[in-house]
Parts: C-alpha cells; structure tokens; sequence
C-alpha cells in the first residue's frame, strides 16, 4: 500500500502485525490500539497496549511479540464486536531504546484471522527521529470497515500520541497549564441569604500507567501485591532469538527450517501441600481450580505466533506457596548455548514485568526464568536466570533436575511429575 491509500475490509476478524528486523543494537517496539469516537477516545479504557491488553468489549486485544530476525508484535481485532460508537481504531506504535530510523523494515500487516490470508500491507520507509508512530486505521465507512495507510511519527513517544487522542498518562512530558474545570450545573433556585453549599469535587480517573518493570542480576526482585497485582488473571510469555537462526521462540519451532522446539513449564506447590509440574509432557493445568494454573497450549506446528503462555489466577494468591517457571529443550539443538530469552509476566493493574536471560555456557536444557512465592501474604516474583544440566547419561530428563536443584520434590513417574 501507498502512504494514505485504502483497502476494503470483509474479514469479520483480523490480525494486525507490526513487523521489523531484528539484531544487535535494534531497539524495541510495541504496538497498541485506541478506539476513537468523533476523533477521540471516550475514556481511558479505549486504549488498548501492554498495559491494558484487552478492550471492555473483547474486540481489541494485545497479543504480544515474537521475537528474532524478524520481529512481530500483534494486536487481534473482532471487527463483529466493535461498538457501533466506535469510528476508528488506530494502529499505533511506540519504541523502547531508540528512534523509529533504526529500524529497518518497518511494517503494518492486516491477516484474517480466519484464513491466514493477507488482506493489506503498508511498509514504512520515512521514519526518522520518532518514537511513536501511526502506522495505519481502522475505519467505518456506511456500515463497512477500511483500512488506510497512515505513517505519521511522534518525537514525543508513547506518552506524547496517547495524550494526542485524549488519554490522561502518568508521564505526560513537562508541565503544562490546565483548564479550569467546568462549573457544575445547580439545578435549584438560589434562596435569598443563603449561600449555595460548594459543589464536591469529582473523582478523577487514575492515569494509565505506561511502565515496565525490569528485574536484573542487580534488582532480581518485586512484590507483585505491592505492584497492584492483586487479582485476576497473570499471563506469562516468553521470547528467545539465538544469532543467525531464522526462527524466534513458538513463531516456527518444528517448521521444516531447523527451529527449536521448546516447552514452557512450571512446578507449583500449594500451602496445603499438593504439587506437581505443568508442562505440555505432563498436564496442562486447570485456571479455575487447583492448581490455579494453567498452559494454553502445546504449539509443535509453530501456526500460533502468540506461542505458548502459562496464565496464573491470582485470586487464589492466598494458596500458592511457591511457583518456578521454567522452559525446557525438546529438540532442534543439543543446549541453550546462544539462545537469548525475554520472559514477561503481564499481570493485571500492573506494569508488565519482563526480565531476560541469556549466558548459557555447558550443556544445560533446562532455563530456569523466575521463582514466585508467596511471602508473609505477598507475591514476590524473583528473576532467576538460572540453566540446569540434565543428570549424566540421561538428555531427557532435565525436570528431574530442576526439581532436585530447587528442592521440590516431586514424584517422578507418576502424572505429579515427569520428564
């Protein structure tokens, strides 16, 4: 597509990708969404991003990325249950470390989520010193969608492009004056000598929260209850790249083009006592009741660019002992030599945890990410960047080693437990 062209859209769904080539020195990049109503968003809500994943409506949801020589970050949109006051849903970009200039191939894709069929491509070529773009819109046009090409930058970032459509952010840039507030209608007639009661202030909504949280070797550590997660649903994604390769984590894992295959696992313990490991060789866990935990899915063919996320129900906070999340190696490479990791917890009302981990120097398969535990009534996720060896003369069985070098003692060969 040409700057400032349109496509027809039929698809009742459809999958936005934000693409560019990866490698050393490339910053990062995130997309997001704002659903618009007469050119600005009705509230807050309508923002959807890292932080705030999922619309109100269930029509808009933040994917997440996979990473490698070619990264992508995705948003889904069910064009079915966008609400009819909904105009426009901008498709927008922000970068983390650097310029929109640095990074080469910069791209918006519109699929159908049904078929996998590309419906419209706009490829980016005059970014400069942004770091926040415009890349594209979705817009109603007598009952039908379109999509329009837009690519416009922003030097003021994240924070700068959300303001521009009426979000309220915790970092909006230096100060600027506000207006006064509107004056409250009083609806009853004044009485002669008496003064009218002040009319209460209204409550403000909370800004968005446009942060992330990195945990490092020298602040390993947070509380996630002290954060503000506190409830909900907390879903746990992980992404590697390893040089040269032309697969990212869960994008192409078996492909027919050498890409490794890896599982995301966890071992859990409950304060009465029970636990057990949830990997795709094991169980997959159950969200509503115990454990509390549960994995998607098992992605062996690579379709699913979202991968393999293990979600954590932290209503039930108060009965988890401890967590450690962990992946392991099935095939498509002897160890994890090479391969560099970003793990991201996404709780809800808090900032996106991400930490990475990478270093592996012998033959480990197992790459142990964080350990959460429940202390004294708190979540505390710990970043543990941790790579365990399998026990000598047996390549499969690294859980076993996990489990002895944390102490967990499970029961190995039966469902509880095995590699």
């Amino acid at each position: 597509m040409m700057k400032g062209s349109n496509v027809p859209v039929a698809a009742n769904a459809v999958r936005v990708e934000l693409g560019w080539e990866g490698g050393p020195g490339v910053p990062d990049a995130d997309a997001s969404a704002l659903l618009l109503a007469g050119g600005r968003v009705r509230s807050d809500a309508d923002f959807v991003f890292y932080n705030q994943p999922a619309h109100a409506s269930g029509a808009v949801r933040y994917e997440g990325k996979r990473q490698g020589p070619q990264t992508v970050d995705a948003l889904s949109v069910d064009l079915s249950r966008v609400e009819p006051q909904i105009e426009t849903i901008v498709i927008a970009a922000s970068s983390d470390g650097g310029t929109f200039a640095q990074l080469r191939g910069l791209h918006v894709r519109l699929v159908d989520a049904a078929g996998g069929a590309e419906i419209a491509r706009f490829d980016s070529a005059d970014a400069s010193s942004e770091t926040a773009f415009v890349l594209g819109e979705l817009y109603r046009r007598q009952g039908a969608w379109k999509f329009r090409a837009v690519g416009q930058g922003y030097s003021a970032g994240l924070a700068g492009l959300a303001t521009d459509f009426g979000i309220t952010v915790d970092d909006p840039g230096p100060a600027q004056a506000q207006p006064a507030p509107p004056m409250q209608p009083n609806h009853a007639a004044p009485q002669q000598g008496y003064p009218q009661p002040p009319v209460p202030p209204q409550p403000q909504p909370a800004p968005v929260n446009l942060g992330k949280i990195s945990l490092t070797k020298e602040a390993p550590a947070i509380s996630l209850t002290k954060s503000g997660a506190t409830g909900g649903i907390m879903r746990v994604n992980l992404n590697w790249s390893v040089p040269g390769a032309s697969s990212g984590l869960f994008g192409r894992k078996r492909g027919g083009n050498g890409g490794l295959d890896l599982d995301l696992c966890c071992f859990w313990e409950l304060t009465d006592g029970t636990k057990g490991c949830i990997s795709p060789l094991d169980t997959m866990g159950n969200l509503h009741r115990a454990p509390f935990i549960e994995l998607d899915q098992d992605d062996r063919s690579g379709a699913s660019a979202g991968g393999e996320n293990l979600s954590i129900n932290l209503d039930h906070t108060a009965r988890f002992r401890r967590i450690l999340v962990f992946a392991s190696l099935y095939e498509g490479a002897q160890d994890f030599r090479g391969v560099h990791a970003t793990a991201t917890l996404y709780p809800r009302n808090s900032p996106p945890i991400e930490m990475e981990v990478s270093g592996c120097v012998d033959d480990s398969r197992e790459m142990v990410l964080a350990l959460i535990e429940n202390i004294d009534g708190e979540l505390v996720v710990r970043r543990e960047g941790v790579f365990v060896r399998p026990p000598d003369g047996h390549r499969f069985w690294g859980k076993l080693a996990v489990d002895q070098t944390y102490r967990w003692e499970l029961k190995w060969g039966t469902s509880k437990g095995k590699s």
